[in-house]
Order: C-alpha cells, then structure tokens, then sequence
C-alpha cells in the first residue's frame, strides 16, 4: 500500500491565486515556511520529484520551488543572498541529481511535472 501526502484541494479560482501569491511573498522573503506552505499547495509536484529523487535535501527541495516559480537566476540569488554563480552552480547540481538532459530547459522541466 503506497503511503500518499494527503491533497489540499483548491476548487475556487481566487482562493487558488492566493495561495499561489503567499507562496510567491514567502519566496521573495526567502522564508522558512516555503517548503511546508508549498508541500500543503502543490502536493502532486512533490510526489513527483520524491519518486525521481527521494533523498533531496530540504534546501534542494526549496530550490525547486524557486524554480517552479520560474524566478531567474538573478531573482533567487537575490532573494536567497548569494551570487548569480552560486545559483548557477545550484542548479548544475540539480540537474545530475534529478537527471534533467542539458539539453532540457530546467524551468520547463519543473513546469511539465
């Protein structure tokens, strides 16, 4: 019996964009209630990358939904204060964990899961 992270539906339209939003505000501020706000609001996404990669780290995790956000380099390293090189790096490494071609648009990727 496969153990499943419970789903948060969210049926009405604007209720949707708001969460959508505060997850986007926690984002910008680079907040520690990020990854639990966006495993409640994106259940499926998180299944889906469990099941590529169980042993992401936390950080990792939080990365991906950086990128899930499709936030520019520029923008996650300016919201997580650290260079443009170091995001790059970042997702170098991502890339071998979860097996993304380099040929592949990483943002794509995360957006077709």
């Amino acid at each position: 019996m496969k153990n499943q992270e419970p789903e948060f539906n969210i049926k009405d339209v604007s209720q949707k964009l708001f969460f959508q939003d505060e997850i986007m505000t926690l984002a910008k501020g680079n907040s520690p209630y990020l990854l639990n706000k966006s495993r409640l609001v994106y259940p499926a996404f998180f299944n889906k990358i469990y099941m590529i990669q169980p042993n992401l780290k936390n950080s990792e995790l939080i990365f991906c939904i950086y990128l899930k956000l499709n936030l520019t380099t520029k923008e996650i390293a300016t919201y997580t204060f650290v260079t443009p090189k170091a995001i790059q790096n970042r997702k170098n490494r991502l890339r071998k964990k979860l097996s993304i071609p380099s040929d592949v648009d990483i943002y794509k990727w995360f957006n077709n899961l």
